[in-house]
């Protein structure tokens, strides 16, 4: 269900405060995430190996944490250092501990073998550390859907003139827009350009022209991790931006998207949307929340209801239509990486 030997994110980095614990359930596994006194976070399961006492009923104490049942205090690598009222620390008091990498304000996790963790294989995500792009770091917690369907819905975007007619969508041209698939090593990217359409809704507030309008959407999708990235925007139709070339007045965006699985149906996502505005930076990044929120609540009711339908018909076969090539495609690639993962193939 879940690959695990890929890095996923497991908090933005604000989540892990310098002072207390952050509990977490990944792939279905329950994790804890804490500062030490030097500011490494570190990752470890969520269970004193004494009498599996929750360890994020612990507490911090400089560079180690305490078991708040028995007081077994644990170092950073997970390795027991005192046991209250023994001289002798029983062998097998170890926690599991789990390769952690924090970059580009994400806290990574690897919940797979920890010897095959590679940080090389973290993608580059500048933009979330550029202070030229501007944004408010976004969380969502789907608690009735699994991520495949999150997925599909990321690698669909022909729902955008129907489930967000009002936020990011505008009209069914959306939909009738094919996209453009192309593969990348482990991924698929997709292209979806609009000449000449009217501004989305969410856009109205922000935008310094009128309709109508150039708009586009490039986006990677890359299976290890469940991750979105992707560039959009808004031009003056006919200013050249289908092809590349940005007047000022034009809006960009860069946005990413990460999905990580908690449980077979319910899913952390992290999300942001920035943009480069020079002024009224903290009025729009309100705005680009406060819209994008709304958006995204669409998507979860739809998402989630979609789930209950599937768990209440196991057995009911979906059909095809167009739009859906790079769901297909991507659900392909997914499952020969699960396949490769369950018989020891690196990917």
């Amino acid at each position: 269900m879940f690959l695990r030997n890929v890095w996923y994110v497991a908090a933005w980095s604000h989540e892990v405060a310098a002072a207390g614990i952050l509990a977490r359930k990944l792939l279905s596994e329950s994790v804890i995430l804490w500062r030490k006194t030097d500011g490494k976070v570190i990752a470890m399961a969520d269970r004193c190996p004494h009498r599996w006492a929750p360890l994020s009923l612990g507490r911090r104490e400089g560079a180690a944490l305490r078991c708040m049942y028995h007081g077994l205090l644990f170092d950073g690598a997970g390795s027991c250092i005192e046991v209250p009222g023994s001289e002798r620390i029983p062998s097998g008091l170890t926690v599991r501990t789990y390769p952690v990498v924090e970059r580009d304000n994400y806290v990574w996790i690897w919940m797979g073998e920890a010897a095959r963790a590679d940080a090389s294989l973290i993608p580059a995500l500048s933009e979330q550390s550029d202070p030229n792009w501007h944004y408010k770091p976004g969380y969502i917690r789907y608690d009735k859907a699994g991520y495949q369907l999150i997925m599909d819905n990321l690698l669909d975007f022909s729902h955008l003139g129907f489930v967000h007619e009002k936020t990011f969508g505008g009209g069914r041209f959306i939909a009738e827009v094919r996209s453009q698939i192309e593969r990348l090593d482990g991924g698929l990217r997709i292209t979806r350009k609009y000449p000449s359409v009217p501004l989305a809704p969410f856009i109205k507030n922000v935008a310094k022209f009128e309709a109508p309008a150039d708009r586009w959407q490039i986006y990677d999708w890359r299976i290890a991790g469940n991750q979105l990235v992707m560039n959009s925007g808004f031009a003056p139709a006919g200013t050249g931006a289908l092809e590349g070339h940005y007047v000022p007045e034009a809006c960009l965006f860069h946005s990413v998207q990460s999905l990580t699985p908690e449980t077979e149906t319910s899913t952390h996502y992290f999300w942001m949307v920035a943009h480069r505005f020079d002024r009224d930076v903290e009025a729009i990044n309100a705005e680009l929340e406060r819209q994008t929120v709304i958006a995204f609540d669409e998507d979860k009711t739809m998402i989630e209801a979609q789930q209950a339908v599937l768990m209440a018909n196991p057995a009911a076969k979906m059909r095809a239509i167009p739009a859906d090539a790079a769901v297909y495609q991507g659900r392909s690639l997914l499952q020969k990486m699960l396949e490769q993962e369950a018989q020891g193939v690196a990917a």
